[in-house]
């Protein structure tokens, strides 16, 4: 697989973007007879991260960020973003060009209510857009007397004439090892379950669902180990993937087996067709518009419901899970060389949030076994770190002072596992208030940690856990506090997670989350500790009266001790914490020497005595 693991620091984009390309995008438009059109973040795969080819919000509005959107009319045009965004949009986007607007409240339907005029035609490309949130446009464009036009071609990609080809990366087959059940197994069983449900056919558009469900990964996108693809799963388990026929190797057809049909990707469209009078499942959260269109414009019947992948991929299994285990260990030690020389080398408060994340990549970089990131490292410096999603830039590098904190939020990918991690670290002595502040947080993430709960429990019921010592004394923080992880995927996985958010979806047994309680004091610092965890069945509770469902940790680094007021920990939470770091010091210190593995000790020394 080819490795994509350097980190760039300088943020593409820029204002210059839209004074360059919406002239263009307009000048299309006129060909396309159009009034405007709708440019989403979101590609055809509606993947986290984008091929460089498919990065149209990007080359459009020079707006770099994960989450937005665009709408260029001929003599006006509007950019949406969300709260994280609103000073980096401001520094991206010519504001010139586009007015700022709101990605979330008032959103692009709100806008076209809001400021189109009757008569107006706004095409849209359905392969981009959710049908739920297609049908929000179409009823705000209704409202307005807008006229809302699908489009073959992309206005956009007809303009962008410099647009880089796409990624054509070999698909590999994932080893059983890792695995831990065969393609024909999980085939079968995803089959039964769409025939159970009424299906003859299931359409896998997500490209995490088709990797796990054929045993296969690649190297389209960086960070995430994806083919870029599409599928289809008929209920007798058979399938057919449509994928550039260049990205398959003789390997991988062997693998494959005669069991999946292989066709071009190019012929996805065709191959929609051809389920004439048959009932076919899509995830309407998963799958674009244009999947559904063109099933029902073929004869289909379509059953709108999860992709039914989705939850036996979150289930991991043995080998999944202990995949997961050593990935954690090996991911320990380059950690923990890290946290050495946070505590030492860059204690002089000259090392800068660039040269921090240069450095820990270089540990990571020392283990054979990675392939890449499974994120961009958030390294964030004084009051950078209080940007829950910061992403340092040439721009915004700031020192790692004295007398301040330093937040690192970073992950690796591996063949057994994906790794996701965030400690805060004092750079001199710590205020009091750092202290108090960080103690909060750690009781949070002690509780999800410690909590047994019974089946049927989901990650919303359990949220306010993390959250309550922080709320009793008046704070919070406005991110999750746990996503679902991969297992050499995606570091983002549904269907499960821990948030105030509703969400109905239990945690069951193999299920991997984040634990991730945080504080952030606005250009002052941030604070998260964060560990991956894994659903498991808990021991028996002496008197109980029903089995209970517990979490066990992967993650392996200390928690630093010096932002510890132990006064506000309880004997309880302080057991917890010597016993987190006693399997710290077990399963790392094999790992490390020298300095680093004297350093580890007096790290990982037991707190118990200290009066709580």
């Amino acid at each position: 697989m080819t490795q994509m693991i350097s980190q760039t620091f300088d943020v593409k984009g820029g204002p210059h973007y839209g004074r360059e390309n919406v002239p263009k995008i307009r000048a299309a438009l006129d060909e396309l007879g159009l009034d405007g059109f709708l440019i989403p973040h979101e590609d055809e795969y509606d993947n986290e991260y984008l091929p460089d080819c498919n990065e149209r919000l990007l080359w459009a509005t020079g707006f770099s960020g994960s989450a937005g959107a665009a709408l260029v009319m001929k003599d006006r045009a509007a950019v949406f973003v969300d709260g994280r965004y609103t000073l980096q949009v401001k520094n991206q986007v010519d504001g010139g060009i586009f007015e700022y607007a709101d990605l979330v409240e008032q959103g692009m339907a709100g806008w076209i209510e809001e400021n189109g005029k009757a008569g107006e035609k706004i095409g849209y490309d359905a392969r981009l857009h959710s049908p739920a949130a297609l049908h929000q446009l179409q009823v705000a464009a209704g409202r307005a007397g807008v006229t809302l036009v699908p489009v073959s071609e992309n206005p956009v990609d007809r303009a962008w004439t410099d647009r880089p080809e796409p990624p054509m990366t070999p698909v590999i087959p994932h080893p059983i090892e890792y695995a831990g059940e065969d393609h024909g197994s999980k085939r079968a069983r995803i089959g039964k379950i769409v025939g159970k449900e009424g299906a003859d056919a299931a359409v896998i558009t997500a490209p995490p669902s088709i990797a796990w469900l054929f045993n296969v990964r690649g190297s389209d996108v960086s960070r995430s180990p994806l083919p870029l693809s599409a599928a289809i799963i008929d209920k007798d388990g058979t399938a057919t993937f449509f994928v550039a026929p260049e990205k398959i190797t003789d390997e991988t057809r062997a693998h494959l087996g005669n069991e999946i049909a292989l066709r071009p990707e190019s012929e996805f469209g065709a191959g929609l067709a051809e389920y004439n009078g048959k009932t076919v499942r899509v995830d309407p959260t998963t799958a674009s518009a244009w999947v559904l269109e063109s099933l029902r414009g073929g004869g289909a019947e379509v059953q709108q419901a999860e992709d039914p992948v989705m939850r036996p991929k979150a289930r991991k299994n043995a080998a999944e899970i202990e995949g997961a285990r050593q990935a954690h260990i090996r991911d320990g030690g380059a950690i923990v060389q890290f946290l050495h020389w946070l505590d030492t080398f860059a204690q002089s408060g000259e090392v800068d949030e660039i040269e921090a994340a240069q450095k820990l990549e270089s540990f990571r970089k020392q283990l054979p076994e990675l392939r890449d990131l499974s994120f961009d490292t958030i390294s964030g410096a004084q009051g950078n770190g209080a940007f829950a999603h910061y992403r340092v830039s040439e721009a915004t590098n700031l020192k790692l002072a004295q007398g301040t904190l330093y937040l690192v939020d970073s992950g690796g990918q591996y063949p057994d596992g994906t790794t996701d991690i965030t400690r805060t670290v004092p750079i001199g002595a710590p205020t009091a208030e750092m202290r108090t502040q960080f103690t909060r947080v750690l009781k949070g993430h002690i509780a999800l940690s410690m909590v047994r709960f019974p089946k049927g429990t989901t990650g919303t019921q359990l949220d306010v856990l993390a959250r309550l010592p922080l709320w009793q004394a008046g704070f919070d923080y406005d991110h999750g506090t746990g996503h679902g992880v991969g297992s050499f995927l995606g570091v983002h996985e549904g269907p499960q997670r821990i948030s105030k958010a509703a969400n109905t979806v239990p945690l069951e047994p193999g299920m991997i989350v984040s634990n991730e309680p945080g504080y952030y004091k606005a250009d002052g610092y941030g604070i998260r500790i964060e560990n991956l965890q894994f659903v498991t069945e808990a021991a028996d509770i002496p008197g109980g009266e029903r089995p209970m469902l517990g979490f066990e940790t992967l993650t392996v680094a200390p928690i630093h001790k010096g932002l510890i007021d132990t006064h506000l920990l309880t004997a309880d939470e302080l057991a917890w914490l010597d016993s987190y770091h006693a399997m710290v010091r077990q399963r790392v210190l094999p790992l490390v020497s020298g300095d680093v593995a004297d350093w580890l000790l007096k790290a990982t020394e037991p707190l118990a005595g200290a009066t709580p």
